[in-house]
């Protein structure tokens, strides 16, 4: 019996993880760390016990970002996955990598002087319209071409990258 809580992976699809337990937080961190580590704004993260976190496809690639923090991620499309202290017990994955990243909410945030300026603003930024508006010809051949692995667990993976 499948008891996932919650399921991910990356943007290329060699890489699948499931939780088999509720997350204990969610949290955005605003570190310089975090925001290089993402590529964002900050880094936001969904954490349980390692206990209850696995791999179901693929293996991580490691970068060490300091003696006590160990960074997992795809090596073959590069996506940022994981947050760990090397040996801990618990481990985080970003949220953007959910399957279902709606729904979880961040509960926290964290080193918040770090925090860029704009970030509390952004709601305020004004929204574009739709790029199936504004340019429906390049909408279609991005569909057409996509090469990003599907938002759900598949029985196979085949790269449909260059």
């Amino acid at each position: 019996m499948d008891n996932t809580v919650a399921s991910g992976g990356c943007q290329c699809g060699a890489i699948r993880y499931r939780f088999t337990a509720p997350f204990n937080d969610v949290s955005l961190c605003h570190c310089r760390m975090c925001q290089k580590a993402t590529g964002g704004l900050f880094g936001a993260f969904a954490g349980a016990p390692a206990q209850n976190f696995e791999l179901t496809r693929g293996s991580l690639g490691i970068f060490r970002s300091s003696d006590t923090v160990e960074r997992g991620f795809c090596a073959a499309c590069g996506t940022p996955l994981t947050f760990r202290r090397p040996g801990g017990s618990y481990v985080s994955v970003t949220i953007g990598s959910l399957d279902h990243p709606e729904a979880v909410t961040p509960t926290e945030q964290t080193c918040t002087n770090g925090r860029l300026d704009y970030v509390g603003a952004l709601a305020d930024v004004p929204d574009l319209p739709p790029i199936e508006e504004v340019a429906p010809d390049l909408a279609r051949r991005i569909r057409a071409t996509n090469h990003q692995h599907p938002d759900h667990d598949t029985t196979d993976w085949v790269p449909r990258y260059v």
